[in-house]
């Protein structure tokens, strides 16, 4: 079993300090990296299904938050108020109220719906010390959020197409859900007394559930406060489940914040709002991606997607000038000199980078790279062009292969 902790330090991608705090770990340039790389991803597979990009504050004033209803339901996960002048701001523990806000800014025809609108934003939660660990459980939370203001005869397809885009993401990472679960209320205060519109928030994603053919399983006491939801479980190495990804329907907070549409009939209506998150948090998405990798994460998420190996210092100029190519083009990479040890131990030191060129003497006069892929296998001596290339190709179609199939190896 994996502890993305250990590897987390093996790999220099994050850490902590008492003095910053518990549950607030810092990212080291390549952990920055990793994350960037799926902060990338996620924005773009949000511009090409029709989303648009907001940034909202990570603070509010607690009327915000009262009527959203999270005060009244939420209040033990959020941090204590600050007192500015006469009123009170709070750390946002969830990203919806300020979308509701921001929709609410300006008027909306129903010509405009669905309006997708996402954000990879900050928020906060009050977690107990005993409870925190590494990036899976942190007090500081980037979520990757978006809510779909739609009409009620839209909710379904828009909630079809969110379990869609949870589909081709976990292809992407090389991840595969444990199992969908439509999370419903229990019983008592903490949910919004409304039983007609559970009733119908559950229906509707029921119906999503099954026209996209998806096996799943109902469970009381999961909800949101607020409407049910479909929760996306994957599991560590030691079957212990969590939740990465959700897509929920919301009747509540449209009727909280008066939202509303111009309707066909020029009289205003009440829009749906559908709450999506592909990855969930970035920090659980990648303890998670770590753990299941084991490190080796797929190439276009590698923090060093190639390593170079001058096999002595008379290729140190040819292997610095093929680390310039790779930077041009995008790509991380980094040289490992001599003054790093032998090449059988720099190469056990690499192990996990997805790519390793080493350059001899016959490479240096060639403009050849003789290849390494991290699952052992080597690519005949290729073009460092050619060789760049097929790397990239791979990496921007966010592939999980180390190679082309149909490309010899051995």
């Amino acid at each position: 079993m994996y502890d993305h902790r250990k590897i987390g330090r093996e790999l220099d991608l994050f850490d902590t300090d008492p003095l910053i705090g518990s549950g607030l770990p810092y990212w080291l340039p390549n952990g920055a990296a990793v994350r960037h790389a799926l902060e990338q991803y996620i924005r773009s597979a949000e511009q090409r299904a029709g989303y648009r990009h907001v940034h909202s504050p990570v603070l509010g004033k607690r009327q915000l938050y009262e009527i959203s209803g999270h005060w009244s339901h939420y209040r033990d996960d959020m941090f204590p108020p600050m007192d500015l002048g006469s009123e009170q701001v709070v750390l946002r523990p969830s990203l919806c109220p300020h979308h509701a806000v921001i929709y609410r800014s300006r008027s909306h025809s129903y010509r405009d719906l669905p309006l997708r609108m996402a954000e990879l934003g900050g928020m906060y939660r009050s977690e107990l010390s005993g409870v925190l660990g590494g990036l899976s459980r942190v007090r500081a939370i980037h979520l990757n959020d978006a809510h779909i203001f739609c009409t009620l005869d839209q909710v379904a397809a828009e909630a079809q197409a969110a379990l869609d885009m949870i589909r081709r993401a976990y292809e992407a990472l090389g991840i595969t859900p444990v199992r969908y679960r439509l999370s419903l209320p229990g019983h008592g205060g903490k949910y919004i007394d409304a039983p007609e519109m559970w009733e119908r928030s559950t229906a509707l994603l029921t119906a999503a559930l099954k026209q996209s053919g998806l096996v799943y399983e109902a469970v009381e006491d999961e909800a949101a406060f607020y409407g049910p939801k479909i929760d996306v479980q994957v599991a560590d190495g030691a079957d212990r489940e969590s939740t990465l990804s959700t897509v929920q329907v919301d009747f509540h907070q449209p009727k909280q914040f008066d939202l509303h549409y111009i309707g066909s009939d020029g009289a205003k209506q009440r829009p749906v709002m559908v709450h999506r998150s592909i990855i969930g948090s970035v920090e659980r998405a990648v303890a998670h991606l770590i753990e299941h990798h084991g490190g080796a994460l797929p190439p276009w998420l590698a923090p060093v997607q190639l390593v170079i190996f001058p096999i002595s210092e008379a290729e140190l100029a040819s292997a610095s000038a093929l680390a310039e190519q790779c930077a041009a083009l995008g790509l991380r990479a980094e040289l490992f000199g001599s003054e790093r040890g032998k090449l059988g131990a720099r190469i056990r030191e690499a192990r996990l980078v997805p790519y390793q060129a080493v350059i001899g003497p016959k490479e240096v006069d060639s403009g050849h790279v003789a290849l390494r892929l991290r699952d052992g296998r080597r690519i005949d001596s290729l073009p460092a062009v050619d060789v760049l290339e097929r790397i990239g190709a791979l990496i921007d179609a966010h592939s999980t292969e180390l190679w082309e199939r149909t490309s010899r190896a051995s």
